[in-house]
């Protein structure tokens, strides 16, 4: 598997650096996080060091996708969480933290004080039907 030298996920797959592995298979590997935003958030990455989203092949992040559901399931079995997010983050504006592509499973309870919701405000139909336009014509 390829990795960086200075990517610490990178660093946790060789097992240079511990971590509290939740499961591991031939592709990804889930632990805890430890720098958690509620008990129970757990990481999954792709064995292979891929940097985000716009990188990572369709097979590799079909494993993460996977792994995280049964991590999810899991979670949901140990903890009953009144909800769930599944958040993968590209970037710095989307506040990616490690330039290896991952996936947060986060247990949510009502009133946890996370910020990620956002609320439900009606957007202009043409203006949405004109972009939904231009990103097909990109795919």
């Amino acid at each position: 598997m390829s990795n960086e030298s200075d990517c610490i996920f990178c660093k946790i797959v060789a097992g240079d650096i511990p971590c509290f592995k939740l499961h591991e298979d031939e592709d990804s590997i889930a632990f805890m996080d430890i720098n958690p935003v509620n008990p129970g958030h757990a990481l999954i990455v792709h064995k292979a060091h891929h940097r985000d989203l716009f990188e990572i092949p369709a097979d590799n992040i079909a494993a993460v996708t996977l792994t995280a559901q049964r991590i999810s399931r899991a979670v949901q079995a140990t903890l009953e969480p009144a909800g769930m997010n599944l958040l993968q983050c590209n970037g710095p504006a989307a506040k990616q933290s490690v330039m290896h592509f991952h996936m947060h499973v986060i247990p949510r309870h009502m009133a946890d004080g996370l910020t990620m919701n956002w609320e439900l405000v009606q957007g202009d139909m043409d203006e949405i039907g004109a972009l939904a336009e231009r990103i097909r014509s990109n795919m």
